[in-house]
């Protein structure tokens, strides 16, 4: 699951992009300002972020400049409500990757996201192998053992969170907040339930185990 890192001082904004990408599947970091952008970067995993200009403390352009100092790769989307070619100009000579006005579409937004994270090499990524065994995130399967075997979705999501970070303790209520989504009516039961399902259907695979963390939650333990 990639990590998008929004930065809009206004709160709908936020909101809005959050639920657009989370829709997609993205793991969604927020930030009010480009300062507290650069605490979020200094402490998470970020596979991209979308920023908008004018913000207190720091604004788009600065922010911009500062991650350019530090890691060139990193894909930068501005969006914002200016439109003349002179701010469109500013934000690449500063070194984002493309640029989106607002208000946005929320299918170009998805788009434009995507293709950027493509140019950047990341969406090769979205095979996690684990000594023999691939999980192909775009085709939900897990494949080793001489077969392929395609799971639902938040079945294959659920056990790609977890082995993505191998070791991590993650609290069922987390589980269900980042796959089921916080609006899911459903209890954290059903990530035991789910748990249980990849357990049965993996029995006998050695490369991984999903391990109980008693009073807490889960966490995968590879074996490889």
């Amino acid at each position: 699951m990639f990590r998008v890192l929004v930065i809009d001082d206004d709160k709908n904004t936020r909101f809005l992009m959050r639920e657009i990408l989370e829709m997609d599947h993205f793991t969604v970091l927020t930030a009010q300002n480009g300062v507290e952008g650069l605490s979020v970067l200094e402490q998470e995993h970020v596979d991209l972020v979308v920023v908008d200009i004018m913000m207190p403390k720091m604004d788009g352009y600065a922010f911009t400049q500062e991650i350019r100092q530090i890691n060139e790769n990193l894909p930068i989307l501005m969006v914002s409500a200016k439109q003349l070619p002179d701010d469109r100009k500013k934000g690449f000579l500063a070194g984002i990757d493309d640029y989106m006005s607002k208000p946005i579409d929320p299918e170009e937004f998805v788009i434009r996201i995507k293709s950027l994270l493509r140019r950047a090499h990341i969406i090769s990524e979205s095979k996690l192998t684990i000594g023999d065994v691939v999980l192909d995130y775009e085709a939900y399967t897990v494949a080793g053992h001489g077969q392929v075997i395609e799971l639902p979705q938040k079945e294959f999501l659920l056990l790609y969170k977890l082995l993505s970070s191998p070791d991590k303790i993650f609290t069922r209520i987390q589980l269900m907040d980042e796959i089921w989504g916080m609006e899911c009516e459903t209890g954290w039961e059903t990530v035991t339930v789910h748990v249980g399902r990849l357990r049965k259907r993996f029995e006998g695979w050695n490369e991984f185990e999903i391990e109980n963390v008693r009073g807490l939650g889960y966490k995968a333990v590879k074996r490889v």
